[in-house]
């Protein structure tokens, strides 16, 4: 048993570095996007797709992957080793690629769909390691893919005006992730399914718990990947009336870094509550919280410096620790031998509404501006709540 518990533990840190490092490269174009539109001249439309393409990526990688049940049948280790490794290799192409070209936004759509080989599959191999810490085990692994998804703005704050040093580190991370995950196990828990079965995804309709999750998971995507990519951008406009502009995208770099792996420190405490106090009521708690804080935000615009700094904290801390509890009640709830594509496909439906919440949020802001656009990311918390209540009442009355 004590070897069995120090391997958990080994392949667990190995496997959260290794989320850390090859999820460096989601935000990398919006991380960097001050500095390249200084150099290059690129269209707000452009702008916009070179975020949006890594979700669009990742939705159709998900997808593909969930169907053809990729995560239940094959080594999930090598699996992630190879997207995370030929993932560093098109992100890099953007080192010599037109900045906002064509071939850079596909480049970036290759990415995400890669990354689709990365952050589910992930939490399939956390969950093979066990049942009765699962909030933990997944909280764990979303912090980690928290902390990776925060370092593109500590990497640009580090390069200052050098985009290509950022670029360069978060590819020559993401590779070396992928080699790390070799070198984890595969839990006492984890289930391989015999053959591809493309209706496994049916689940998540005909099992009415796994679809309030499913709704759960939607409301809190609702505003995750919107404030997530855009925040820096948001907090520069609001430091703005304070200080220069120099120093304004400084200080927001840094706050959006340290918000966004706020929320991945909370997601492991949460994570270690969830087991005892209930999943579904620590996902209803961080949904509140994190739609109050929305709101919050939005009055604080434009305002103090350190009461924006100090609303956005929060935010970032409160806007994470539920997801892992969605993924973890779907993998309760599913059969083992598919809990890794319904996990898959449940990050394809969120991914496929934060399109949309990506795309059109800089142009939200431009119509209602950045306060209105904070107020609207905290409808889907509260549509959120919604699902885990009712979660909550079936299996209350499951007999």
């Amino acid at each position: 048993m004590p070897s069995d518990m120090s391997g958990k533990w080994r392949s667990l840190a190995l496997l959260m570095l290794a989320e850390i490092a090859a999820m460096s490269l989601w935000f990398m174009s919006a991380a960097i996007l001050p500095d390249l539109t200084r150099e290059f001249e690129i269209s707000e439309g452009r702008q916009a797709a070179l975020s949006s393409a890594v979700q669009i990526g990742f939705v159709f990688g998900a997808v593909a992957s969930a169907l053809m049940g990729l995560a239940d049948r094959i080594d999930p280790r090598r699996f992630f080793a190879v997207c995370a490794i030929l993932a560093a290799l098109f992100n890099a192409s953007l080192l010599v690629a037109e900045p906002g070209g064509t071939v850079s936004i596909l480049a970036r759509f290759a990415t995400g769909a890669l990354l689709a080989g990365v952050y589910p599959v992930g939490m399939k191999i956390a969950v093979g390691w066990g049942r009765k810490d699962r909030g933990f085990l997944v909280g764990t692994l979303v912090g980690a893919l928290t902390l990776g998804s925060a370092a593109p703005h500590l990497l640009a704050l580090l390069g200052g005006t050098d985009w290509r040093w950022s670029l360069s580190v978060a590819s020559l991370a993401s590779a070396a992730g992928g080699i790390l995950c070799l070198f984890s196990r595969l839990g006492p828990f984890h289930a391989r399914a015999p053959r591809m079965k493309m209706t496994a995804i049916l689940t998540a309709w005909t099992d009415t718990r796994i679809r309030y999750a499913y709704a759960g998971y939607l409301g809190h995507m609702w505003e995750l990947y919107a404030m997530w990519a855009w925040i820096g951008v948001a907090l520069a406009a609001s430091f703005s009336a304070h200080m220069s502009g120099e120093a304004a995208t400084v200080l927001s770099r840094l706050i959006a870094f340290l918000a966004i792996a706020a929320g991945g420190v909370a997601c492991i405490v949460a994570g270690l509550v969830a087991d005892r106090v209930g999943k579904a009521n620590i996902a209803i708690l961080a949904m509140a919280v994190s739609g109050t804080a929305a709101l919050a935000s939005a009055l604080a615009f434009g305002g103090p410096v350190w009461l924006t700094i100090l609303c956005v904290l929060i935010w970032g801390a409160a806007i994470l620790p539920d997801s892992a509890q969605f993924s973890a009640l779907v993998a309760d709830y599913a059969p083992p031998d598919q809990a890794g594509s319904l996990m898959t496909f449940q990050t394809a439906l969120g991914f496929a509404l934060t399109f949309f919440t990506v795309q059109l949020t800089p142009l939200g802001a431009e119509l209602i501006g950045w306060p209105g656009v904070f107020a609207l990311m905290a409808i889907g918390p509260a549509l959120g709540i919604i699902g885990m209540a009712r979660l909550k009442r079936l299996a209350q009355t499951a007999p």
